[in-house]
C-alpha cells in the first residue's frame, strides 16, 4: 500500500498493515458515524427554520445566511482539507474536525443572536470540510482491495443516504419536544464518543512525500469555490443573472479556480494531480457525479413543493411520502458491490442513468390530485436508480486515483457533489419558473402587478390569491397550481435529457471491474499514476 500507515490501533491489527483483519471493518463504522453526523447537520435546521426566526429574529439576508453558510463553506474548504490530510495525516485532520465540530454545535445550540448562529454555522461547515474527504481517504486506505473496497463504499454511500433523509424527521421529532437549539446539541455526545474512539482505533496515513504543502494554491481554491458556489446558489434562490454580486461572485471565483489550475500545472508538487483528469474513468465519474446531484436535489426540491402546495400535505407527510427514495437508496447502495462485480462501472453507472431518467418519465404522470402509488414507483426507481449511478461513479473514481491521493480525489468527489446540487436547484429551478410564470400572465379578474407577484412562486401566488378572495382569488390559485404542474412536467421532462446524456458520457468508463492489477493496466493502455517518488502508485500497493 502506497503512503504511509502508522498502526495506531489495537493489537490484532500490528504487523499486518491499515485495515488488516477485521477492524477495519470497525474503521468503517467509525467514519460512517462520521458521515451521518454532517449528512444529517446539512438538513436538520431546514425544519427549525420557522423556530429560529421567531426565537432570534433574523433579517431575511441573515435567515439566508443561516441556512446557506454551512453548506457555502463546506463546499468551498473540502479541496484545502483534503490535500492537506494528504500531508500531515488524514486521521489528524479528521479527529481535528470532530472537536471543531462538536465546540460548533455547542456554539450554535446556545446562541442568541441571528450573528453568533451564522459564524457557528460557517465553523460547522469548517468542521464538515475535515470530515467528509477524510473518511472517503481513510476508507481508500484502509481497503486496498477493490471488492471490499466497493462493499465499503455501498455501505458508505447508503448511509449518506439516510442522514439526508433523517436529518428533518430528527429535526421535527426534537422541536416537538425540546428548543430549536436541541437540533445541534445531538451533535456533542456523538462527538465526544467518536474523538476517543477515532484516536484508538484508526489508522494514520499520509501520501507520501508530496513536498511542501501550496498554502497559497488552497486558499486560491477555497476562495474560488466560495464564489463559484455562491453565485450558483444566488441563481438557484431566483437572482437575476445580471445582478452585480452574483456576477462577480461568479467572474472571481472562475478567475481564482483558473489561476488554481495554471498554478497547478506549474508546480513541481501539485496540490492537485491535475493529471488524473486526464484518465476517462476519473473524468467520466466527477462528470456523472455532477449530472446526478443536479438531477437529485433539483426534482427533491421542486417535489417537496409539489406534495405540499399542490396535494397539501404537511412537512412530516411529506418528509414520509420521500422515505421510500431513500430506503431505495440505501437498497441499491448495499446492493452496489455485488452489481460492480456483476456488471462492471460502464454498464452499472449507464443502467442507473437510464432507470433514474424512466423514473422520471413515470413521475411526469404526476397531476393536480395524489396518486399514491405513481408517487411510490417512481421515488423508488428514482432512488435506486440514482445510488446505482452515484456508487458506481464514486468507486470508479476513488479506485483511478493513486492511493497517495486519496485526500485530493476525496475532495474532488465531494465538491463535484456539491456543485452539482447547487447547479441543480439552479437550473431545474429556472426551467421551472420559465415554464410557470406564463400561465399567470392573464388571470380573469386579477390586476396586473397581483399576477406578477403570483408568478415569483406558487406560495407567493396562494398569498395573492388569499388576500384577493371571491372569484378572482379562486381563478388565480387554480391557475398557480395548474401552472406550477405543467413546469413541474417540463422540469422532469428537462432533467430526463440531462441524465440520458450522462448515460452516454458513463460509456467512457470502464467495461469490467478490476482490481489494481498493474498488468490489468497495462492492457488497457493506461500508465500509473504520477507518483512524486517515480514509482507507479500500483507497484507499490
Amino acid at each position: 500500500m502506497s503512503g504511509t500507515t502508522t498502526a495506531a490501533a489495537p493489537q490484532g491489527r500490528r504487523g499486518s498493515g491499515a485495515g488488516a483483519g477485521a477492524n477495519r471493518w470497525l474503521v468503517l463504522v467509525v467514519l460512517c458515524v462520521s458521515l451521518l453526523l454532517v449528512a444529517v447537520d446539512a438538513t436538520v435546521l431546514h425544519v427549525a427554520v420557522p423556530a429560529v426566526t421567531e426565537d432570534l429574529k433574523p433579517g431575511a439576508i441573515e435567515l439566508l445566511w443561516i441556512v446557506d453558510i454551512y453548506p457555502l463553506v463546506c463546499a468551498s474548504l473540502l479541496i484545502l482539507f483534503g490535500t492537506l490530510g494528504d500531508r500531515v495525516g488524514r486521521r489528524r485532520v479528521l479527529l481535528l474536525g470532530y472537536a471543531l465540530f462538536g465546540v460548533a454545535s455547542a456554539i450554535a445550540a446556545l446562541a442568541d443572536n441571528a450573528q453568533i448562529l451564522i459564524a457557528a454555522r460557517a465553523l460547522l461547515g469548517v468542521g464538515g470540510a475535515m470530515i467528509m474527504p477524510a473518511t472517503l481517504s481513510i476508507l481508500r486506505q484502509v481497503f486496498p482491495d477493490r471488492r471490499e473496497r466497493a462493499v465499503a463504499i455501498g455501505v458508505w454511500s447508503a448511509v449518506a443516504a439516510v442522514g439526508a433523509a433523517v436529518g428533518p424527521l430528527l429535526g421535527g421529532f426534537l422541536l416537538e419536544h425540546f428548543w430549536w437549539g436541541s437540533v445541534f446539541l445531538i451533535n456533542i455526545p456523538l462527538m465526544l464518543v467518536s474523538l476517543p474512539i477515532g484516536r484508538w482505533l484508526l489508522p494514520e496515513s499520509t501520501g507520501g512525500p508530496h513536498g511542501p504543502w501550496d498554502v497559497v494554491g488552497a486558499l486560491m481554491a477555497a476562495g474560488g469555490l466560495f464564489g463559484l458556489v455562491l453565485g450558483v446558489k444566488r441563481l438557484g434562490g431566483g437572482e437575476s443573472p445580471l445582478d452585480a454580486t452574483t456576477l462577480a461572485a461568479l467572474a472571481v471565483g472562475a478567475a481564482l479556480l483558473v489561476g488554481f489550475v495554471r498554478r497547478q500545472r506549474r508546480r513541481k508538487h501539485p496540490l492537485v494531480d491535475l493529471s488524473m483528469f486526464a484518465r476517462p474513468a476519473f473524468s467520466t465519474s466527477v462528470g456523472c457525479i455532477v449530472l446526478a446531484m443536479l438531477a437529485l436535489v433539483g426534482l427533491e426540491l421542486i417535489a417537496a413543493q409539489y406534495l405540499q402546495l399542490v396535494l397539501g400535505l404537511s412537512p412530516l407527510e411529506t418528509g414520509l411520502r420521500l422515505l421510500p427514495l431513500t430506503i431505495a437508496a440505501m437498497a441499491a447502495g448495499l446492493a452496489g458491490s455485488k452489481m460492480l462485480h456483476r456488471f462492471g462501472p460502464r454498464r452499472m453507472v449507464c443502467a442507473g442513468f437510464c432507470l433514474t431518467a424512466f423514473a422520471v418519465v413515470v413521475l411526469t404522470g404526476m397531476g393536480g390530485h395524489a396518486n399514491d402509488g405513481l408517487l411510490l414507483t417512481g421515488f423508488v426507481l428514482l432512488g435506486f436508480g440514482l445510488e446505482t449511478t452515484l456508487f458506481g461513479a464514486y468507486e470508479s473514481m476513488l479506485s483511478e486515483a493513486p492511493p497517495s491521493e486519496a485526500g485530493g480525489a476525496a475532495a474532488i468527489g465531494e465538491t463535484s457533489y456539491q456543485l452539482g446540487a447547487g447547479i441543480g436547484i439552479a437550473l431545474l429551478g429556472t426551467v421551472m419558473n420559465a415554464a410557470y410564470a406564463p400561465g399567470l400572465s392573464s388571470v380573469r379578474g386579477v390586476p396586473a402587478a397581483d399576477s406578477e407577484a403570483a408568478s415569483h412562486s406558487l406560495g407567493e401566488a396562494y398569498e395573492v390569491a388569499a388576500r384577493l378572495g371571491g372569484e378572482a382569488g379562486a381563478a388565480l390559485r387554480a391557475a398557480a397550481r395548474d401552472s406550477f404542474v405543467h413546469g413541474l412536467h417540463v422540469t422532469l421532462l428537462v432533467s430526463a435529457g440531462l441524465l440520458l446524456l450522462g448515460a452516454l458520457a458513463a460509456l467512457r468508463l470502464p467495461r469490467g471491474m478490476e482490481c489494481g492489477a498493474p498488468e490489468a493496466r497495462a492492457e488497457r493502455g493506461i500508465p500509473a499514476p504520477r507518483d512524486p517518488a517515480g514509482v507507479g502508485a500500483d507497484s507499490r500497493r
